[in-house]
């Protein structure tokens, strides 16, 4: 049988005020942005004519300009979960107009079978191909697996966005798997990383499905920018960590598999592990993978890549939908709960490899909120990865703003990961290894080798005021670097003695 089919005015025209809707893609990838554009252009005219209209959005990771950008400038968002990377969506969070909630990316799936979110009124899925059975739709999904097989099978009513763009080859990438409920929950058995243990496709209740909308509309994803000098170094830094970790039998000589998480540091970092040639070839299980890691696939230096999606540019896509025969035995997109399980990434020792935006002393970490309270980006599932893979890695240049801002801190503003979840700091500087050390080794580790020259002095200084204790601190003086950039716009300006007067 054939569904409904519908235009994507109409579908937005079906959300009411203060509807939940779960929507499809992992970054700006696999997501419905023809009824997207549509409902945020609805919720302007609602309220241009004096009526209010907000929705409520999760998603499986971070989203696209179509959806949270474009949905925050319109002001219809009430609340969102659980990432966000967005420049519109963040500026108006930090004017405190959304409801959100940062959160593990590997949690979402779990949160919504329990509840937290409420009724899910709808799933907005974007698909490359259909099986429209009369009892059930076999939905095959496009670059992304993120939260769907859940979110399809709690929402009370399901809009399908037939995305012709995508090839329908996209379907041999997928592997579908959805959790059973606690405390009824299985062993994933996922036992090696290219593993296919579910279906190719999301079964989704027939009667559920009001219309599907026919639409062509490329990817928002696009090219990072270009390697920086600080970039490289710090790439050439990690393969070098590598090089003599593997040396010393901390990492076997076959190589634990990688996560990287997406960025321009993040692909400087592929991009180095890709030309050194004294490093077995990898495997990834990832949230997601970016253009190198397909690259390093063609050229066979990654095996297997397993991921929530692939967060590449519209022409790597199709190159991969155009050697699908060859993409399909070495890249597996699934289920967010499923390459961010906790248990997977302990069980397969994955490495995990994060962008930090800063680093104190004694290892914790931030990477999502600027001066403590403006809101820059989420966590993702970067702490699903580093709390649990075998070695936890953040990486950061050391300063920012042409030096104005320092990377690393007397105290973080924000913590994201904590000082027990963060093994490695590595800058342009070079590379902090605190595994084994208590705080004032790691305080000296950090310090000497990945600050800047400008900023050593006084992170010296600051260890030399904060008196006795396990871990010494100084309550007057922990966050004047930041009070110094706030006040005067450059931290190297900061004088502990001010903060020390009575």
């Amino acid at each position: 049988m054939a569904y409904t089919r519908i235009t994507a005015e109409e579908a937005a025209m079906m959300i009411h005020d203060g509807d939940n809707i779960g929507f499809s893609g992992f970054t700006p990838n696999g997501v419905p942005k023809a009824v997207a554009r549509k409902l945020s252009k609805r919720a302007i005219r609602e309220h241009e004519a004096g009526r209010p209209f907000q929705v409520g959005i999760i998603t499986g990771a971070s989203s696209c300009q179509s959806l949270e950008g474009d949905f925050a400038n319109a002001h219809a968002i009430k609340f969102r979960a659980p990432f966000s990377t967005n420049a519109d969506f963040r500026k108006h969070c930090n004017l405190q107009e959304i409801d959100y909630e940062d959160m593990h990316l590997g949690h979402v799936a779990e949160r919504l079978r329990r509840g937290f979110y409420g009724e899910i009124d709808w799933a907005i899925i974007e698909v490359s191909d259909l099986d429209e059975g009369p009892k059930k739709c076999k939905a095959y999904l496009t670059s992304a697996g993120g939260i769907v097989p859940t979110i399809a099978r709690l929402a009370k009513h399901v809009i399908i966005e037939f995305n012709h763009f995508h090839s329908t080859n996209a379907k041999y990438l997928h592997d579908v798997y959805e959790c059973k409920e606690f405390p009824y929950r299985r062993p994933i058995p996922l036992l090696f990383v290219g593993d296919r243990i579910g279906k190719n496709y999301v079964s989704i209740d027939a009667k559920k499905i009001v219309g599907v909308v026919d639409c062509y509309i490329p990817e928002e994803a696009r090219a990072f920018k270009p390697l920086t000098p600080e970039t490289e170094m710090i790439g050439n830094h990690v393969v070098d960590f590598f090089i003599n970790d593997i040396k010393k039998g901390h990492i076997p000589s076959c190589m634990f598999p990688v996560q990287s998480g997406v960025g321009v540091t993040g692909n400087a970092v592929m991009k180095a592990i890709a030309q050194c040639h004294k490093l077995p070839p990898l495997q990834v299980y990832s949230e997601v993978v970016q253009d190198s890691v397909i690259d390093m696939i063609m050229d066979g230096q990654v095996s297997q890549a397993s991921a929530a999606a692939a967060t590449v540019t519209n022409e790597t896509l199709q190159n991969i939908y155009n050697n699908i025969d060859f993409f399909s035995q070495h890249l597996t997109l699934r289920p967010s709960e499923i390459t961010n399980s906790p248990e997977i990434i302990r069980r397969f020792g994955v490495i995990a490899m994060n962008t930090a935006m800063e680093c104190d002393i004694y290892g914790n970490e931030n990477s999502s909120h600027i001066c403590g309270s403006k809101l820059m980006n989420g966590i993702g599932g970067s702490c699903d990865y580093e709390r649990n893979g075998s070695i936890s890695i953040f990486y950061t240049p050391s300063t920012a703003k042409n030096g104005a801002i320092s990377a690393i801190v007397p105290m973080c503003s924000h913590v994201d990961s904590t000082e027990h979840d963060v093994d490695i700091i590595v800058t342009e500087q070079g590379v902090a290894d605190l595994r084994g050390k208590g705080a004032l080794r790691r305080a000296e580790e950090i310090i000497e080798h990945c600050a800047h020259p400008d900023y050593r002095p006084l992170l010296r200084d600051y260890l030399k005021i904060s008196g006795g204790g396990h871990q010494p601190e100084s309550m007057r003086c922990a966050l004047a670097f930041h009070d110094t950039f706030m006040r005067k716009g450059d931290m190297r300006l900061t004088d502990f003695g001010e903060y020390l007067k009575d």
